[in-house]
């Protein structure tokens, strides 16, 4: 079995210099996605998920008409939810994130004022990343290590999210100790692609990262973060 973990293609996060809450791709970030189909094709993938956001939506059309797949879509695979800044002027919106990341560290864990805490983003992701492999023949035997029992598991998986979603997921199927500032941690850039595979421990199964962040397919006038 293997996983395929995409960020989406980049993003238009300012609009007329205000800010917008759930952006459309931009035309960089389209020639990302489209990439990102073209090194996809011919793969044998079963299943494509996708978050509900406009972003990663865009950035999995061209993966699935690549593949020739339907993708489901999962609310659960959505990005942390900041506070609202649709219509707010972007130098106020830096100053809330810089602010943000100066408070003193175990406030991190709360997210940011009228946003979702980091707590609650966790949870959300690791329970429907177990959820979902459950459903699909991959049952969690041991929590530390994260040890796992395959039983007719597909041969490939594609989700299509986010930098946090997929840093969160990452690091719960690895057994990393979470902080909550896991997107800055595993940086990925724009339409980058992570590859895990299982390998045998003990009489069950570990995932290993074979691939992290890997923009291979991607020109250097294509790589964003």
């Amino acid at each position: 079995m293997e996983l395929l973990w995409i960020r989406h293609g980049q993003p238009g996060w300012v609009r007329d210099g205000l800010g917008v809450d759930d952006p459309d791709l931009t035309d960089l970030g389209r020639a990302q996605a489209e990439r990102t189909g073209e090194r996809l094709a011919g793969l044998e993938v079963d299943a494509v998920f996708v978050s509900p956001l406009r972003r990663a939506q865009q950035t999995a059309e061209p993966i699935v008409a690549a593949l020739g797949l339907e993708p489901t879509t999962i609310d659960w695979l959505a990005e942390i939810r900041a506070p609202r800044f649709a219509g707010t002027p972007i130098e106020q919106v830096q100053r809330v994130f810089a602010e943000g990341r100066a408070r003193p560290v175990d406030d991190h864990w709360d997210g940011l004022p009228g946003g979702e805490s980091f707590r609650d983003f966790h949870r959300r992701v690791t329970s429907g990343v177990e959820i979902l492999l459950s459903d699909h023949g991959v049952a969690l035997q041991r929590d530390r290590p994260p040890l796992w029992a395959f039983e007719n598991a597909p041969q490939r998986i594609v989700v299509v999210a986010h930098a946090g979603t997929n840093s969160v997921a990452l690091g719960h199927l690895l057994g990393i100790e979470p902080v909550p500032w896991e997107w800055e941690r595993f940086v990925s850039y724009h339409s980058s692609v992570s590859v895990l595979r299982p390998l045998d421990i003990g009489g069950a199964q570990a995932f290993g990262l074979h691939r992290f962040a890997d923009t291979s397919h991607l020109p250097p006038d294509l790589q964003t973060f």
